[in-house]
């Protein structure tokens, strides 16, 4: 009995599709090589099982026989047609791949793979069920046209969806606008639709079908720096004059690309204005908005510096109004010190005593004004031209920050004996005020809470600046500690 069951073809063509499906599902799953190699094995296996017991999975079944011996057989065809189709679709995603495309070697994948399972369904209707296969076409193709009629507008969106995972005009990630203003990134493709992230943080599901008749911009292709451009009016002044103030403001920004380098055009000119455009690039869309804002300070500071006033737009009938306080402190010394949020919480007469005191210094391009781990014992506040701050790392010199007009260094070693972070350095012909130290002291000293405001005030603008240089801001008791460094460097109680 024992023998006569395991030489049944019933049984053991079941044993061997269960190791299979064991083996294949199971043991061999994430091992592409041997899972090809196990359905090879499957399906010479059964070829030959089926072969050994008279059946040709290959040809329709003439034979007759009892219904259930049928059954059996119908069904052992369709588990070998089945083991053919796993053989193929395993070489397809072992083999048909493209060098460093993915989702195209994905796409064309599953393409592949669709028409393997159509025609192994057409095999099991015509060696199986003895059906023509033409016949069943033939009958089948008003139905065809009727669904299609159905589903064009679906359809439409699948091909185009094909093409464009093909043609590739943009990926995951990209930055893309249309030609109707919808903006975002990409942030999913599949058959039916693209999905946008926008700048909002909303969600913008757009058939395939639309995009593939859109003109599309990818701001991310060729790579992911993108350019920005910034219209500038100034008051008539030489353009030479005006172009070079311009160059040194795009040269002290520190978000921009630095190549290839910016550039400055002079749009036009008439008896109000001449109108500038500054252009540049930054790494990616994210930084568009910060490089953008940072150049509108730097025009407006460095245009301050050379005493270029930024011109009326071209409609306005007001004059400007002055600012009434210049005229009370006329000095170059009172506004440098007005501008600096360090010196905020100072009075106007304190402000006063102490730009009587500024010396101005001046600094040749290239010049180091100070090393790497000095310590500097006077505040430098910039009147024009462009400062780095460089720190060495082996044989490289990294750039840390730049400042501009209206920036100042030195104030960590002056006011809590801090050695500098880096080398200074003037990347282009500068002026600058000098405070010593010993002038601050008197101002401390006759106002000794003035501690606390300035290690406040300090504590935020070297946050500021760790953030800008990309290193992790030291929070927590900052302000606290550098006011009592304040009143150890100043002698107060």
């Amino acid at each position: 009995m024992s023998a006569a069951l395991w030489t049944d073809p019933i049984v053991q063509l079941f044993i061997l599709a269960i190791l299979g499906l064991l083996l294949s599902r199971l043991v061999l799953r994430g091992h592409p090589v041997w899972r090809l190699v196990a359905h090879i094995v499957f399906l010479i296996a059964l070829t030959a099982l089926l072969l050994y017991h008279g059946i040709q999975p290959y040809a329709p079944d003439t034979q007759a026989g009892d219904v259930s011996r049928r059954i059996f057989i119908g069904l052992a065809k369709a588990v070998w047609w089945i083991g053919g189709a796993m053989v193929l679709i395993s070489s397809v995603r072992l083999f048909l791949i493209f060098e460093r495309k993915p989702r195209e070697a994905r796409l064309l994948q599953d393409l592949v793979v669709g028409l393997i399972y159509l025609g192994t369904g057409l095999s099991v209707v015509s060696y199986v069920f003895s059906v023509p296969v033409g016949t069943l076409i033939a009958t089948s193709g008003v139905f065809a046209i009727i669904l299609g009629l159905a589903l064009q507008s679906t359809l439409n969106d699948v091909f185009s969806g094909i093409a464009m995972n093909l043609g590739r005009p943009y990926s995951v990630g990209d930055w893309i606008v249309l030609d109707d203003g919808v903006e975002g990134r990409v942030i999913e493709t599949n058959w039916r639709a693209t999905h946008l992230l926008s700048g909002t943080n909303d969600l913008i599901a757009i058939p395939n079908s639309r995009l593939a008749k859109a003109n599309l911009t990818n701001l991310s292709s060729p790579d992911k720096s993108h350019g920005i451009s910034i219209r500038v009016r100034v008051a008539p002044a030489p353009p030479a004059t005006i172009e070079e103030v311009m160059r040194v403001a795009l040269f002290g920004s520190n978000n921009i690309l630095k190549s290839p380098a910016p550039t400055v055009t002079i749009k036009g000119i008439d008896g109000q204005a001449v109108d500038v455009e500054l252009s540049c690039r930054v790494k990616d869309m994210a930084q568009v908005a910060v490089a953008s804002n940072e150049i509108y300070d730097l025009v407006f500071r460095h245009c301050k510096a050379a005493g270029l006033p930024l011109a009326l737009p071209a409609t306005a009938m007001v004059s400007q109004e002055q600012d009434t306080s210049y005229l009370r402190h006329p000095s170059t010394a009172w506004r440098l010190l007005n501008a600096i949020p360090l010196f905020s919480p100072l009075t106007e007469d304190e402000k006063e005593m102490l730009a009587s005191t500024m010396t101005r210094q001046t600094y040749r391009k290239d010049a180091i004004i100070a090393e790497e781990g000095s310590k500097l014992t006077a505040l430098m506040l910039i009147r024009n031209g462009v400062v780095a701050i460089t720190r060495k790392d082996g044989d490289r010199e990294i750039e840390l920050l730049r400042l501009s007009p209206g920036d100042c260094f030195g104030e960590e070693g002056m006011l809590t004996g801090i050695t500098a972070p880096g080398s200074v350095k003037a990347l282009t012909f500068v002026v600058a005020y000098e405070i010593k130290q010993e002038t601050l002291a008197t101002l401390i000293q006759d106002r000794p809470g003035l501690a606390n405001d300035l290690g406040l005030v300090l504590s935020r603008k070297l946050e500021a600046e760790r953030l800008q240089m990309t290193e992790s801001p030291e929070r927590g008791g900052e302000a606290t500690t550098f006011a009592a460094r304040i009143r150890q460097i100043f002698q107060l109680p």
